[in-house]
């Protein structure tokens, strides 16, 4: 979540008052499954975006009664950041969305900045009715006027709650109910859960270059209870976006606890990123862990996905044990040139939905990405692409008999024994302008090349000077899986080690699809290309 000062020109604009068209979260849902007009350029057809308008930072992901609620950023009246509010969308399968009225608007408070949202099952709020526990969201009061005034305590954190099922929310009374006391600047972005070890519920917030934990009993009343940071990771822009969990190690008996924090700017890449940490939390203080302590330190830190865009991602509470994934979603833009990409009726995506899983390898503690099952209920078409011996340029487009602008693929290559081939996919469209995604085996790396991908006067950051070069590689056998819609390219590969998130703009639909090998020969071992369904229209 992005709350520069340079958008307070824009955060004055409009500050609204209390009641202020409250009347709008009356209305009817609007499924994406339904006949939509959502088929401008650029519009992907299967990640969830707004139908209109701005979208940012995914908020307040919770699993109840058969429903997973994705919250968002949303500013209703432009397609540039502005007050914000909080959208609100449901899903039963994590890729169809039904659009439901907007959630949380701005108040004399202030605007509704990131948070998130929880089930209270032993009701310790006193918030549920007639036996139901009820559904309670924290979040951040933004106060623009004291912002613009110079004040530093303009941001503090607010509870609302829900009795049915998130359809309609109540703001607490008495908000703040942790009040901005201490004058700082950057106080914000509360992820809060149940910890039953200590019986209480713990709150991790960004303090701008650090994160506070919190602790209550009742989510009204809150007490600090240790900070972590300061000396870690990456520290060249500002923490936001915090999420505390716990993980099993896999293949192991062993549970470690993770932090993912978002920092913009400060990414490896330019702009924003997502770092993350491992180690232990006590119910009061998160400590790392020794061997993931030898990885981070001040200005060296542990990404959790290697594209440029992939920001402010959390996990949704509250999902069955029964299920016991540990899902995440991230916003698929980056604040370097978010405001200004070459949409017009809506800006912005999410990210494709992820199974997170942590892993010890060589290197530590390290977080695996993989695209959640439920996606392949979208494949429509399957083709088998055969093996081949690749020098050049291998085309498929009339091979995979379906969109490359819509498409997931699969490939295994085997890397030469020269280690010099540099390969990957291509796509193209009539005007000469490519997206690359590959991986060097000279230098041991996956790359993106986004060039020479449309016209990139929108801004001067987007294409940068260099492809973004991602981890190395220690398999002989590199697996690509790829999804490619619209406007973005989603990469996991090394069993999701390595993730990519990238957006490009063509000025035309890329509608063609090539496999490269430069430097040298590489071996195409086997393939499969799925021609993915909309989600926008059955």
């Amino acid at each position: 979540m992005h709350k520069s000062f340079a958008f307070f020109a824009i955060v004055l604009i409009t500050f609204l008052a209390p009641a202020c068209n409250e009347k709008k979260q009356k209305g009817q849902p609007e499924k994406t499954t339904g006949t939509t007009s959502c088929q401008e350029p650029h519009r992907p057809q299967f990640h969830f975006s707004p139908k209109e308008k701005w979208m940012n930072d995914p908020n307040g992901m919770f699993f109840y009664d058969g429903e997973y609620h994705l919250f968002y950023q949303y500013y209703p009246d432009s397609t540039v950041w502005g007050p914000m509010h909080w959208g609100h969308a449901v899903s039963t399968d994590l890729t169809h969305w039904t659009h439901l009225p907007i959630a949380l608007y701005p108040d004399s408070l202030g605007y509704i900045f990131s948070g998130s949202a929880v089930v209270d099952w032993n009701n310790t709020s006193g918030f549920g009715k007639d036996g139901a526990p009820p559904l309670v969201a924290i979040f951040t009061y933004h106060d623009a006027v004291a912002a613009e005034a110079g004040r530093t305590d303009y941001q503090y954190q607010g509870i609302a709650y829900s009795t049915d099922k998130g359809r309609n929310w109540t703001k607490y009374a008495d908000n703040p109910v942790v009040p901005n006391t201490e004058d700082l600047r950057d106080f914000r972005d509360p992820k809060v859960f149940w910890h039953v070890a200590s019986e209480q519920w713990i709150m991790a917030l960004a303090v701008y270059d650090h994160v506070a934990i919190w602790g209550s009993s009742d989510l009204k009343h809150w007490n600090h209870l240790s900070d972590f940071g300061k000396t870690w990771g990456a520290h060249s822009g500002v923490w936001e976006c915090p999420d505390l969990f716990p993980m099993p190690v896999e293949g192991t008996g062993d549970t470690k606890w993770v932090l993912l924090l978002s920092i913009n700017p400060g990414g490896p890449f330019g702009g924003s990123a997502t770092q993350y940490f491992v180690g232990n939390f006590d119910g009061k203080q998160f400590t790392l862990d020794q061997s993931f302590s030898s990885t981070v330190s001040a200005e060296n830190a542990v990404w959790l996905d290697r594209g440029r865009d992939n920001y402010a991602g959390v996990t949704w509470s509250d999902i069955p044990k029964t299920d016991g994934r540990r899902l995440f979603l991230g916003w698929m833009g980056n604040w370097d040139y978010a405001q200004v990409v070459p949409t017009d009726a809506w800006r912005s995506a999410m990210t494709l939905p992820r199974t997170l899983t942590l892993h010890q390898t060589a290197d530590s503690y390290r977080l695996f990405a993989q695209p959640v099952p439920e996606l392949k209920a979208l494949r429509a078409t399957s083709h088998t692409i055969k093996p081949a011996n690749i020098s050049g340029m291998l085309d498929l487009t009339e091979q995979i008999g379906c969109s490359p602008a819509q498409l997931e693929l699969v490939l295994d290559f085997e890397t030469p024994n020269d280690g010099a081939a540099d390969f990957g996919v291509e796509l193209s469209n009539g005007r000469g302008e490519y997206y690359r995604i590959g991986y060097d085996a000279g230098a041991g790396q996956f790359y993106s090349d986004r060039s020479k991908s449309g016209d990139l006067r929108f801004s001067e950051k987007f294409a940068g000077e260099m492809p973004v070069a991602a981890r190395m590689s220690t398999n002989k056998t590199i697996r690509m899986h790829l999804f490619f819609d619209a406007a973005s390219a989603e990469l996991f590969a090394d069993d999701g080690d390595v993730v990519m998130t990238e957006i490009f703009f063509p000025t035309e639909d890329f509608n063609q699809l090539k496999i490269y090998s430069k430097n040298g020969n590489v071996q195409l071992v086997q393939g499969e290309a799925y021609g993915l369904k909309s989600i926008w229209r059955e």
